[in-house]
């Protein structure tokens, strides 16, 4: 508490210094990055003020439990209960403001989402998974471009891949990364047993040119003719597209669009955004060997979830957080677990802070 009292103390002194610089001519050179810096630091000094407020508020109502009136006491009682609900709230909104911004947060994100063992059960629990993000990113006003898709044998998809284009989309998506676990019965099984299976999720930040040097020299570009279902010219004409980023060995392939062209774009997209990502672990690795711990490293193969249908049950391994609303989670409804998730991972940034 007194941690968090003084990180509130520290803002408002820091936001008080910028808005005298803001009014000083001498500082007109430096106004754009002050007032971003403000405009960062504006919505943590407001949650402070209204859990400062709830606190003291909170004080009088208890003052007033002591009264002799049974009537002001209920009222009293009540008022406390309800300023107690908003100060948790707004500790719960300044823990999370309290996280270091990742560079990456205002980022578009590279979705990859790929069934892993359990065969057709895990092919169409990727398509669940697909289908939940894409809810949850028009709750958010975000546009959702399928990139690349390869579907399963039975239904669902072995692989997809979307681009997720909005305001802040990696801050909103950054902790799905890992692997998800499902727990259900398949529509195939006549004894009703239970299969698990797995689905891993990757999110990247979308990269742009810049952030990424790829030399055409490094790239080797195949053409194919694209297989599966599609329409007159996807599996008669060369449109498919592979390519292989030759220093690092990845490869990316796209055919869903009938342009060779359009492919290729969303082909290169797709490996800009790996070779980011893996270049960004790579320090992330450096600075974690340099640390005591390592908070929420998101890496693909962490088991972070586990989806129980016949419990209607989600549990959040990281967070250590259950919550038994499968059916509207899947629907896209993830505040509540992301919520949970925010909550435990600044929990830890603040714990580290102060070991």
């Amino acid at each position: 508490m007194a941690d968090l009292t003084q990180r509130i103390a520290e803002a408002e002194g820091r936001a008080a210094e910028i808005e005298q610089r803001l009014a000083d001519p001498a500082s007109a050179g430096d106004y754009g990055a002050l007032a971003k810096e403000l405009g960062g630091l504006r919505p943590l000094v407001e949650a402070g003020q209204r859990w400062r407020r709830a606190q003291q508020e909170i004080a009088d109502a208890k003052e007033m439990l002591g009264e002799d009136d049974p009537e002001m006491q209920e009222l009293a009682a009540a008022e406390v209960a309800r300023l107690e609900g908003e100060l948790a709230a707004a500790e719960r909104e300044l823990l999370v403001l309290l996280v270091p911004p990742d560079p990456n947060d205002e980022r578009n994100v590279i979705l990859e989402i790929r069934a892993g063992t359990g065969g057709d059960e895990a092919a169409l629990f990727a398509a669940d998974l697909f289908r939940m993000y894409t809810r949850f990113a028009e709750t958010r006003g975000w546009k959702v471009e399928p990139l690349s898709v390869s579907e399963g044998g039975a239904g669902g998809y072995k692989e997809v891949v979307a681009n997720i284009v909005g305001k802040a989309v990696f801050r909103g998506l950054k902790w799905e990364r890992g692997v998800h676990r499902v727990q259900r019965v398949p529509a195939t099984e006549s004894q009703g047993r239970i299969h698990t299976s797995t689905v891993t999720v990757a999110v990247l930040p979308e990269a742009e040119e810049v952030d990424v040097a790829i030399e055409p020299a490094d790239l080797r570009i195949d053409v194919f003719r694209a297989s599966g279902p599609g329409g007159q010219s996807v599996n008669t004409t060369d449109s498919a597209v592979r390519i292989t980023h030759v220093p690092t060995g990845v490869t990316v392939s796209c055919q869903d669009e009938k342009s060779q062209h359009k492919n290729k774009a969303r082909a290169m997209k797709i490996l800009r955004a790996r070779l980011l990502e893996a270049e960004q672990e790579r320090v992330a690795a450096e600075r974690a060997s340099e640390r005591s711990s390592q908070v929420g490293t998101g890496a693909r193969s962490e088991k972070i979830r586990t989806y129980n249908f016949p419990q209607s049950r989600i549990t959040d391994h990281r967070a250590g957080i259950t919550v038994h609303r499968l059916e509207q989670v899947l629907e896209g409804d993830l505040g509540e677990l992301m919520e949970g998730i925010q909550g435990w991972v600044s929990a830890q940034v603040q714990a580290e802070a102060a070991a």
